[in-house]
């Protein structure tokens, strides 16, 4: 990078990018490219030197041969499918609630806020009391309508919906105020068009609003995307990966691996073959962009 300037000028460029370059290095560019040189070795930090093994690609291929990338994908999957529509349906209905008058909207907007500024440990304490399954409150509202509740998150079939319902509780608000955003951009001239030709609020709807915040929707479904191969909090303060490992998630993998197993080098390879999966899977919702998100001319 060329600066211009004297070189007085320069030295106090540098010396405002020193911090965030330093940061940058220490915190990002160094401990990605150690972990790359880790997962080309068998190494136990709690052994001696010696026992370090160089083995070459051994990791990659012992865990993309393994039945674990297999199982742990499809969680990821099975997360994303039921995890982002629900969680964009959600915020919409937010957002369209505040792009409105009505009383008391401050405090409704510190209620819903409140999840997001919550720990996920405090809402993984919550979300185990409602999920429970003899004394939680989802399955006592389910038994008011005469259905029997499962007992969440110590089954197999549904400890992940109970995963993903937390989940959607405590990120609802916070995508809700970037739709809202949104919505307050739109010109309001179309729907005043709108509403002289004769359009309900269902065709100002489908036809105005939702065509028109797709751009947003877009960003949200990619950030979602990204997070959600990386979902990590919930599933390990709520299932531990279990019941049966029902719930094992790649980063989960790699915090067990690395933590509980110190199997470094082995967790460095998980760790580097999701990132190539987010970089596909980002790669691919940008190439199939053009056919649903609309560019207002």
């Amino acid at each position: 990078m060329r600066l211009k300037g004297s070189p007085g000028q320069k030295a106090v460029i540098w010396l405002f990018l020193a911090p965030a370059s330093i940061s940058l290095f220490v915190f990002f560019l160094y401990p990605i490219g150690y972990s790359l040189v880790l997962s080309l070795f068998n190494y136990d930090p709690l052994k001696p030197r010696e026992a370090i093994e160089f083995i070459g690609l051994g990791n990659f291929t012992a865990y993309l041969g393994g039945t674990d990338f297999v199982s742990q994908y499809k969680h990821v999957l099975y997360y994303l499918i039921l995890y982002i529509p629900l969680v964009l349906t959600t915020s919409m209905i937010q957002a369209l609630l505040l792009n409105r008058e009505f009383p008391g909207k401050t405090a409704y907007k510190v209620l819903f806020y409140l999840p997001v500024i919550s720990s996920w440990v405090a809402v993984a304490l919550i979300w185990r009391w409602l999920l429970h399954g003899q004394y939680g409150l989802i399955n006592n509202l389910l038994a008011f309508f005469g259905v029997e509740g499962p007992s969440w998150l110590n089954n197999p079939r549904w400890a992940m919906p109970g995963v993903v319902l937390a989940a959607v509780w405590k990120d609802t608000g916070y995508y809700a105020l970037i739709l809202l955003a949104a919505l307050k951009g739109i010109d309001k001239g179309y729907y005043e068009a709108a509403v002289i030709d004769g359009a309900g609020y269902m065709q100002r709807f489908w036809r105005i609003t939702l065509p028109l915040v797709t751009p947003t929707l877009f960003l949200l479904v990619v950030i979602n995307v990204i997070a959600g191969f990386q979902v990590f909090e919930s599933i390990y303060i709520m299932t531990e990966g279990g019941p049966a490992g029902a719930t094992r998630v790649p980063v989960e993998q790699v915090y067990r691996n690395a933590f509980t197993y110190y199997k470094m080098g082995y967790a460095s390879a998980v760790a580097w073959i999701l990132g190539f999966v987010i970089m596909i899977a980002t790669a691919i919702q940008f190439r199939v962009e053009k056919k649903w998100v609309n560019y207002e001319s």
